[in-house]
């Protein structure tokens, strides 16, 4: 997954119910948390709970937590902090108010939460979250609970359905865990110890999830996983399926236009993987393949078992499938024992592949992992000067593929209102958000426009033929 990207979402449009409580859900960091929020809510849904955009009217606060950013935690005792104080003065009302941390965050702390922050009623891992409803109700007879133990059964089978009118709340883009956990075990994340390790969900509970999506209105699908490329399951014929064989799968489906994923890890791009880039239309020629660094040494240290040439050799290779692809990174500089040299090694990576888009960042100890008890720990003023040399190549590359789309013609699906009147937002194939002029009758389409111009970080396009699908 994409962990670098910070999201606040609050939960989707309510479907009203009497006598309902409402529940307001704070997600922080990746793609997946997104998406267990979604599911976190459809739970809630059977025990009367409603979701609400404001969090002073909440009768339930959750905070969704990710793990992967320094200091993570501390953020989280901070806004229980604030918590508590909207807590005892929803008391002095005679009204009551329950907080619960869920996430990586919540994997990670476990009981030291309850014992920081007292006002805290529930404490549940991302493994467990299907019990979240019994851990309420414990909650609200009793103690506080903490339920961060890995579950045994799946949690998806006991999960609610979405409702049709809760999917078509959320937008015509929707997220699909699809695998969770990591077996990769790189020196400097946390995801094995607060995710797992991986586990593939089945194909037909993945399909069946797909249907009732595009059922409710959704295009475009993103398949999630901590290591999504990883996926693997037993296909209808008995045969071991993986990622690019799904992927052929859930193509078939009629109405669903688009299909994504996110995050791979190079060391299991298939070639089936690779085959379904170059055969299926519906694939979206975007791919983020997360390299890290360019110097083999740093990879090694990072445990990221590929070369930088390996990782160049893989990228000529996804490109004459689909020439057309735009490939975005991850970057962390700074890592324990990089030199001057290590670091041009990457300078020299990202020249050689050119990306469209990029996460960088300065590396952050994490505690738990291997790198957090590295010595040769780099300078703080020399990570950030890497950085700011790392970020303008980035950005320069960024600018140029963003021109190189002006004057083509494009699909576009049109997702949401934009900021000004008569404006619909929609995504290029290439993930990037489009302005375009059109009515908000038409989101849900998908259009043909022209790119006529960029800006700092979208493009603006004019409506350039017919429909291409409703």
């Amino acid at each position: 997954m994409n962990e670098h990207v910070s999201l606040s979402v609050a939960a989707d449009e309510p479907v009203q119910r009497s006598n309902s409580r409402k529940v307001f859900i704070k997600t922080y960091g990746c793609q997946m948390n997104v998406y267990d929020s979604g599911r976190m809510s459809d739970a809630l849904a059977g025990e009367g709970y409603v979701p609400t955009e404001e969090m002073g009217e909440a009768d339930l606060i959750l905070l969704n937590t990710c793990h992967i950013r320094e200091k993570a935690a501390d953020k989280v005792y901070s806004a229980l902090g604030r918590l508590r104080d909207m807590k005892k003065a929803r008391a002095a009302e005679g009204r009551e108010l329950m907080i619960g941390v869920a996430g990586c965050v919540a994997q990670a702390e476990g009981e030291e939460i309850i014992r920081r922050a007292p006002a805290v009623d529930v404490v549940i891992g991302p493994q467990t979250y299907h019990r979240l409803p019994e851990a309420l109700k414990r909650a609200r007879a009793g103690k506080p609970v903490v339920d961060t133990e890995y579950a045994v059964e799946d949690k998806f089978e006991h999960l609610p359905a979405a409702e049709k009118a809760r999917i078509r709340s959320r937008g015509v883009t929707a997220f699909l865990t699809v695998q969770e956990g990591c077996d990769k075990f790189c020196t400097f994340c946390v995801v094995p110890y607060t995710r797992g390790s991986e586990v593939s969900r089945p194909v037909q509970q993945i399909v069946d999830e797909a249907w009732r999506l595009v059922d409710g209105g959704v295009r475009e699908i993103t398949l999630l996983g901590q290591n999504v490329n990883a996926w693997r399951a037993e296909g209808p014929n008995g045969g071991e399926w993986s990622l690019g064989d799904l992927l052929y799968r859930l193509a078939e489906i009629p109405g669903l236009a688009r299909l994504r994923y996110t995050t791979s890890h190079p060391r299991d791009m298939d070639d089936r993987l690779i085959e379904a880039h170059r055969n299926l239309r519906t694939l979206m020629p975007y791919l983020h393949l997360p390299v890290q660094a360019g110097s083999d040494r740093i990879l090694k240290a990072m445990n990221r078992r590929h070369t930088g040439a390996e990782y160049l050799r893989l990228i000529e290779r996804i490109r004459e499938a689909r020439p057309d692809i735009a490939i975005a990174g991850d970057f962390i500089v700074g890592f324990p024992g990089e030199t001057d040299k290590d670091f041009e090694d990457t300078l020299r990576l990202v020249e050689d592949v050119n990306y469209a888009q990029a996460y960088s960042f300065k590396y952050s100890t994490r505690p738990g992992t291997p790198g957090a008890d590295l010595g040769d720990q780099v300078p703080e003023e020399v990570k950030a000067e890497r950085l700011e040399r790392l970020q303008s190549l980035l950005l320069k590359q960024q600018a140029e593929f963003a021109k190189s789309c002006v004057g083509k013609v494009i699909d576009l699906l049109l997702e949401k209102p934009g900021r000004m009147p008569g404006q619909v937002i929609g995504r290029s194939p290439w993930l990037q958000s489009v302005n375009v002029d059109a009515k908000t009758s038409q989101i849900g389409d998908i259009i043909q426009v022209r790119i006529s111009g960029t800006g700092p970080n979208s493009l603006f396009a004019d409506p350039a033929g017919s429909l291409i699908g409703a």
